[in-house]
Parts: C-alpha cells; sequence; structure tokens
C-alpha cells in the first residue's frame, strides 16, 4: 500500500487530539487515536491498537502496521476526528 500523507492533515489531527482528548501522563486519547510526542517535542506519534504513525522533523514519517485494511480503518478514524472536532 502507497501511503501517502497530509501533513497539514496530520499536524490538525494531532492538535484536536491533544485539546479535546483525555490525557494520560503524556499522552492524549481520543476516539480509540493515542497521540504523544518523544522528549523534545520533534516527533508525533499517532497510533492505535493496529497501526502507530510516527511523524517527525523535516516532514518525514513511517507507518507500523501489519494489513493494509488496517490503515484504511485508521485514517478513517483519523478523518472523523478532523470532521468532528
Amino acid at each position: 500500500m502507497k501511503n501517502e500523507l497530509d501533513n497539514t492533515f496530520i499536524l490538525r489531527v494531532f492538535d484536536k487530539i491533544r485539546q479535546f482528548g483525555t490525557k494520560q501522563d503524556d499522552r492524549y486519547q481520543l476516539n480509540g487515536i493515542t497521540a504523544f510526542t518523544d522528549m523534545d517535542g520533534y516527533t508525533l506519534f499517532v497510533e492505535d491498537p493496529k497501526v502507530k504513525l510516527q511523524y517527525g522533523f523535516h516532514n518525514q514519517y513511517h507507518y507500523d502496521y501489519e494489513d493494509d485494511e488496517h490503515v484504511k480503518q485508521f485514517t478513517k478514524k483519523l478523518k472523523e476526528i478532523d470532521e468532528e472536532y
């Protein structure tokens, strides 16, 4: 599966998860999605139980998943957050 990520989309969704989500330690959770940063704040992590997205400096990103369908479901959740909040 070719993963093309809209940088403004992921940053916007990350911000919405932080703004409207529930904070637990250094992580925020909203609608089954967890979002957090590394210690220096340069790398964002957005994940659910089946997909992990690491988004870093210079707009570099990496998905970790086992099945393309999981990424589709993950992306759908992110779009729902973007539309609802």
